[in-house]
């Protein structure tokens, strides 16, 4: 830092400039400006009061940007903050658009059937490797009961197998506990269905001789008291026949996608002819 000598001369130096300029304003607005003196007055004083103009000028443009800075950048933080606004709004926008292009195919599904349905949205997931459930928000003051089958528009998804008052807990058709009485639509090859893993089922009891390829769609066959007749389950994707045996080895992939199971359909009474079979 500056010694306190130092900044008594320097101040005593700007002194001696200003009191200078000042006598030389006072001479210069008493005497002719044809006046030799006061040429001379000028000759010196007029550079400096160049620069201390070109000083204050500078001064008075970065005093004014910096205000213009100031008011810019508050611009720019009002405009971030609309823009995320607009942003989540958007979001919101296309979220609602795709719950409604949901809730329309749910609404054509019903109005396609003679079943009463209940929809429910899926609230909750069972986190164990073991068992393939979901929570979903309807319970016994809606209507469900254990048993009830439980179906989206692209298939069946399962069966409820846990009743509260406000909420039910429904056995996927991927869990490996899970059983519904199916049949190939093609050839009508009867078989089980279960669960095979997180994605995928298996077609048991199938016998080795009858026809079935890759491709073929399998349904609900109404057997098991449970599912009506008719209903998607999912396409056979894998087939394999031993050499010995009696049945064959059949993988399916649901056509329901379970990753992305939100809304799903309580079928809460059947059709009386579901009801008594043929």
């Amino acid at each position: 830092m500056f010694s306190k000598k130092t900044m008594v001369v320097t101040g005593a130096i700007v002194l001696i400039v200003l009191n200078g300029i000042v006598f030389s304003f006072n001479y210069i607005r008493k005497s002719s400006f044809q006046s030799p003196a006061v040429q001379t007055v000028l000759f010196f004083v007029g550079p400096l009061q160049d620069g201390i103009s070109r000083t204050i000028e500078f001064a008075e443009d970065i005093w004014t940007h910096y205000f213009f800075l100031v008011a810019t950048a508050k611009e720019n933080d009002l405009l971030r903050r609309q823009l995320a606004e607009a942003g989540l709004q958007i979001h919101e926008c296309r979220e609602m658009a795709l719950t409604n292009a949901r809730l329309k195919q749910f609404v054509e599904f019903r109005s396609s059937t003679n079943f009463t349905m209940v929809a429910a949205e899926v609230v909750g997931k069972d986190p164990s490797p073991w068992y393939r459930t979901v929570i979903i928000n309807k319970g016994k003051s809606d209507g469900l009961r254990n048993g009830l089958p439980v179906v989206v528009p692209e298939g069946i998804v399962g069966k409820v197998t846990g009743v509260s008052d406000g909420y039910a807990k429904v056995q996927l058709i991927i869990d490996r506990n899970s059983a519904v009485d199916a049949l190939v639509q093609r050839t009508r090859a009867r078989g089980i269905n279960g669960g095979l893993n997180n994605t995928l089922c298996r077609f048991d009891y199938v016998l080795r001789k009858l026809d079935i390829t890759v491709g073929d769609t399998v349904i609900t066959s109404g057997f098991d008291g449970i599912f009506p007749k008719g209903l998607p389950i999912g396409g056979v994707t894998k087939v394999f026949r031993r050499n010995a045996g009696i049945f064959q080895e059949i993988e399916i992939t649901p056509f329901v996608n379970f990753h992305k199971l939100e809304e799903v359909m309580i079928i809460l009474n059947l059709p009386e002819i579901e009801m008594t079979g043929e």
